[in-house]
Parts: structure tokens; sequence; C-alpha cells
């Protein structure tokens, strides 16, 4: 595999654990700003970023997990994401509030927990390869 796509593959996957992040600091901070103070609702519950955000996080996941089954063979990453992404889905379903947060906190841990497995994967695929 070209040295070129490794390192793509390779950002793919550390930027759905920074997008996941984000994510998760959007939801404390929008029930936090708005439930708390009262501040913010009108963008941090815009219901185009929760879209938004869970569309960037299927393109990601599923490029860079998909690609990782590929390479290493391992689905754990695949379906551990995809739990993942099926309770941010959820999470668009149930109203704003404290089961939203939970759901897509869960769910965006798991989609980054994902991507941790899968660069291990990619490692320890690389490091077999090498063994005589």
């Amino acid at each position: 595999m070209p040295p070129s796509f490794k390192s793509i593959r390779g950002r793919l996957d550390r930027a759905g654990i920074f997008l996941s992040g984000l994510c998760a600091v959007h939801c404390v901070l929008g029930v936090v700003l708005v439930g708390v103070l009262g501040l913010g609702g009108g963008v941090l519950l815009d219901p185009a970023i929760h879209e938004v955000g869970l569309a960037l996080a299927v393109v990601f996941g599923a490029v860079s997990l998909g690609f990782g089954v590929r390479h290493h063979g391992r689905v754990a990453p695949l379906v551990i994401g995809g739990l993942g992404l099926s309770l941010m889905a959820t999470a668009l379903f149930v109203g704003h509030g404290l089961p939203e947060a939970v759901l897509t906190i869960l769910g965006v841990a798991l989609v980054a927990s994902a991507h941790i497995v899968n660069l291990r994967g990619h490692r320890a695929h690389a490091s077999d390869q090498h063994r005589p």
C-alpha cells in the first residue's frame, strides 16, 4: 500500500477522534449553557448542527473504519463505530435535553473508541507484516 494512502487513512481516524471530541464538547456546552444559564439556545440547539455533525461522523466512520476492515481484517472497529453512530442518530429524535446529551456522548465515545481501535489495528497489522 502506498505510504501516502497510509498517511491519509491515519489522518481520517485522527480527524474522527477530533470530531468526536468536538461533538462531546458541543453537547456538554449545550446542556450547561442552555439548561443551566439559559444562553445560546438558538445556536447550540439548531438541528442543522446535529444533522451536519452526524453526516460528518458517518462519512469519516464509513471511510476510515471501512478501510480498516479491508486493511487489517478486524471488524470490531466498524461494529463499535456503527453502534456509536446509531446512538448519535437516535439522539436526533429524542428532543433536546439530558436524554439527547447522554445518547450523543455515549455515541461519540464509541465512535472515538472505534477510531482508536482502528489505528491500533493498523499498527498491529504493520508490525505483523515486518516479522520474519
